[in-house]
């Protein structure tokens, strides 16, 4: 077709596709012709094999006589394949090649046809706009009855939205028409190579399919908050100096690892309640067991005999070697905070009851057990070691580089083996599949033969061992000083944290990328808005806020799926 700015005709469309097709088929014809007897046969063989070492109908016998006989035919067609491996080769290179020079001139001339068929759906809608609002406008103009004009502006407006979706059903032709001609291209590559793409055809297909499915409000509804919270804090990056003065960066070296650092006790207790989230749950004690957890961990790891007592009775633990103090903390953490984590998590399994009220219950235990215990006293710092002799800190959270210059946390590197690790439990394992069934729907997963009642004990224990962990290393990190009143308002930045990172409140939903994502922006900001002095009573008003529409896009997605 000389003009490419006229619309094609199926008919055209044909035409202007029959050479390739017929070329590139001829080669594919001879090319299947030599593949029958090889790669084909190949391919069939090692299929009954396969087949064959799960079939039970033969016996041991039958099986390895069955067997030699498929390996001799295998090694026959193993050799017609290489025998022809260089001529289909030659052929493929030649179709490839044949492509290369003629597809691209079919291809544009469908791309301007779609340009004007897009340009003519847009003029047919406004089109008929027109002409209904004027038959509109008369009609109204005969009509004295108000029920009759009510009527008549109802009957226009479903015409118009009929219009809008002729329109919408046009465009979508049009793309339908756009996508399929470029795909069609990959089809004819991937009967030649059997479906092997080269790494740069595989990005091309991706973007394409990926323009092709993009949809503007889906894709607000994922990121639309990601995106906000991003502007926010590139304007925090240039407010700070203009407030703050030049000398004083957020985005340096050592406030991303200041971040990183802060950010990573925080990732087990999201890891942890993100679980519960799934199962549609939630745990308001997260804060308590902190406060808990860190209070434990410092009386074992003290430096010298306790200050401070618990019941009364004054711990020293000076005579036990502090290896073993730092292993006896992390048990004593774990174990209390598993504990009151299992409590929860059995009156939600087996009374059905929310953990909204179990967990609530929990965390009045623990702050009132902890307090009552401690008298709420402070219990000092751990043991910091001296110039000769390394700390506690020093030798489960070092930090590495030069003196005086940046120095890498690797508090950093156990937040990685904890993201890695639960990953593997909600991807790889039984229980992880057992958990997106039982959250996404507990009764279909129950008369599957999954118990709802195991699976969600599973995640509080989980829940309850991550909890440990965090307030080990938080207790580490700060070198102490713990206090039944450490970790308050620690639940709701881990709530928040996968609210933000996408795990669903109704269930089933979520992803371990989408809570590192959540504890990461929230650390960000809160580390961002302290750096540029805003108040912390500002900062909860924020992050309420930040909850507050994570919640609503959730609720929007649900309620489109539905």
């Amino acid at each position: 077709m000389a003009d490419q700015t006229k619309i094609l005709t199926a008919e055209q469309e044909r035409e202007l596709r029959r050479p390739i097709d017929d070329y590139v088929g001829g080669i594919q014809e001879q090319i299947n012709a030599l593949r029958k007897d090889g790669t084909d046969r190949v391919i069939d063989i090692q299929s009954a094999l396969d087949s064959l070492k799960r079939d039970r109908i033969y016996t041991a016998q039958e099986k390895e006589a069955r067997r030699a006989k498929l390996q001799k035919e295998l090694e026959q067609a193993k050799a017609v394949e290489a025998k022809n491996k260089n001529e289909i080769a030659k052929l493929i290179a030649g179709a490839e090649g044949y492509l290369k020079a003629n597809y691209n001139k079919y291809f544009q001339a469908v791309e301007a046809s779609c340009v004007q068929e897009k340009a003519q759906a847009q003029a047919k809608y406004q089109a008929t706009v027109e002409q209904l609002n004027k038959a509109h406008q008369e009609t109204l103009a005969k009509l004295t009855d108000t029920q009759e004009i009510k009527d008549e502006k109802y009957v226009h407006k479903n015409r118009l939205f009929d219009a809008k979706m002729q329109l919408a059903k046009d465009l979508q032709d049009v793309k339908d028409h756009r996508h399929a001609a470029f795909e069609h291209q990959y089809h004819l590559i991937d009967l030649l190579r059997m479906s092997k793409f080269t790494f740069a055809e595989s990005a091309a297909q991706r973007w394409e399919n990926y323009k092709y499915n993009f949809n503007l409000r889906n894709f607000l509804l994922r990121n639309g908050l990601y995106l906000a919270i991003a502007v926010v804090f590139i304007a925090l990056c240039f407010i700070t100096p203009a407030v703050k003065g030049p000398s004083v960066q957020l985005l340096t070296v050592n406030n991303i690892l200041n971040i990183l650092q802060q950010a990573s006790p925080r990732m087990f207790l999201a890891l942890g309640v993100a679980g519960l989230i799934m199962l549609a749950g939630t745990d308001l004690s997260i804060g308590r067991m902190m406060g808990m957890g860190i209070t434990a961990a410092t009386i074992v790891m003290h430096k010298g005999i306790n200050t401070g007592g618990v019941f009364g009775h004054i711990f020293d633990f000076t005579n036990v070697p502090v290896v073993a103090r730092v292993f006896l903390a992390l048990v004593v953490c774990i174990v209390l905070c598993t504990i009151f984590s299992t409590v929860a998590g059995f009156f939600t399994a087996k009374f059905k009851m929310h953990p909204f009220i179990s967990t609530m219950s929990t965390m009045l235990m623990i702050y009132g057990l902890a307090t009552y215990a401690t008298k709420g006293v402070s219990f000092g710092g751990i043991e910091s070691g001296t110039a000769d002799t390394p700390g506690i800190p020093d030798m489960i959270i070092p930090k590495l580089g030069p003196e005086g210059g940046t120095k890498f946390p690797t508090i950093v590197l156990w937040a990685l083996a904890a993201v890695v690790i639960v990953w593997f439990i909600w991807n790889k394992t039984t229980f992880g599949k057992n958990l997106y069934a039982v959250g996404g729907n507990p009764e279909a997963a129950s008369v599957s033969g999954i118990s709802v009642f195991k699976v969600t004990m599973g995640a509080f224990i989980m829940a309850g061992i991550l909890y440990g962990f965090g307030s080990w290393l938080e207790c580490i990190r700060m070198t102490g000083s713990g206090s039944a009143s450490y970790g308050q308002g620690w639940e709701m930045d881990a709530i928040a944290a996968c609210v933000v990172g996408g795990v669903s409140f109704t269930g089933g939903i979520g992803k371990i990328s989408g809570v590192v994502t959540g504890v990461f922006i929230f650390t960000a900001l809160t580390y961002s808005l302290t750096t540029l002095g805003i108040d912390a009573n500002l900062q909860f008003v924020i992050s309420g806020v930040i909850i507050l529409v994570a919640v609503m896009l959730d609720c929007l997605k649900y309620v489109q799926k539905k």
